[in-house]
């Protein structure tokens, strides 16, 4: 059985980094064994290697900016632009969802909206009913969220899932086999707290209270879910 593939494209804040990389918070979350998977630190140098010796592909969220458009960030996207269009299963979270959105025709830039960032409510869109992520969850469920860019528009093609109050693109579908999600589904409601406290400068800055998003935060079952799904559906497919 074929590996998945943990696309790296950043790392933990300061903090944190002793808890783990972000392809470690989301192995763990998917349910994967050690064994099931391999990691490609593409934010660092590593070079992407053949899609087609991996079950699917897994992105993570990153500090950086997919606006800034760096060199290793745009290789990142020419690469899974090319996997999607062969039909391999890719699953992006945060800065992966944005990047898979920039890299299939999408507008990724700053939320004119400003930050979203603690538990926040995703509601679903028409499109989710039929989804093999979504389907059958509840029309409106807890994720953890931590971003200032988004996806502004879509792809063509692209079916969006999910939204909330801050962002009209929290999930899509690109055809049959590639999902964005902006909400961290590998998040623990310890970890977005953690996340919360080492931002509470800007986020005063912003005007919000980092004490209220932290008294706010609550565990998000539902969107660890979807993740789990993508590992299923992905399997099930062969």
């Amino acid at each position: 059985m074929k590996p998945f593939l943990i696309l790296e494209t950043g790392r933990p804040l300061d903090p944190l980094r002793r808890h783990g990389s972000f392809g470690h918070w989301i192995r763990v979350a998917a349910g994967l064994h050690g064994r099931e998977v391999r990691h490609c630190d593409v934010a660092h140098g590593e070079s992407l290697p053949d899609a087609k010796d991996y079950a699917g592909v897994m992105i993570t969220g990153s500090g950086a900016m997919v606006s800034d458009r760096e060199d290793w960030s745009e290789r990142s996207a020419d690469w899974l632009r090319a996997a999607a269009e062969a039909g391999k299963p890719l699953f992006g979270i945060c800065y992966g969802h944005q990047l898979l959105a920039h890299a299939l025709g999408g507008k990724v830039d700053y939320n004119p909206r400003g930050r979203e960032m603690g538990t926040v409510p995703v509601r679903l869109e028409p499109a989710a009913a039929t989804d093999p992520l979504f389907a059958g969850l509840p029309a409106s469920f807890a994720a953890q969220a931590t971003h200032r860019q988004t996806v502004l528009a879509p792809p063509a093609e692209a079916a969006v899932l999910a939204r909330s109050d801050l962002d009209d693109c929290q999930a899509f579908r690109w055809k049959e086999s590639v999902w964005g999600v902006q909400f961290h589904p590998e998040f623990s409601a310890w970890l977005m707290r953690r996340y919360i406290h080492a931002r509470r400068e800007a986020l005063v800055s912003e005007g919000t209270s980092h004490q209220h998003l932290l008294q706010s935060v609550h565990p998000a079952p539902m969107a660890r879910r979807v993740l789990k799904r993508f590992i299923h559906h992905t399997r099930k497919r062969g």
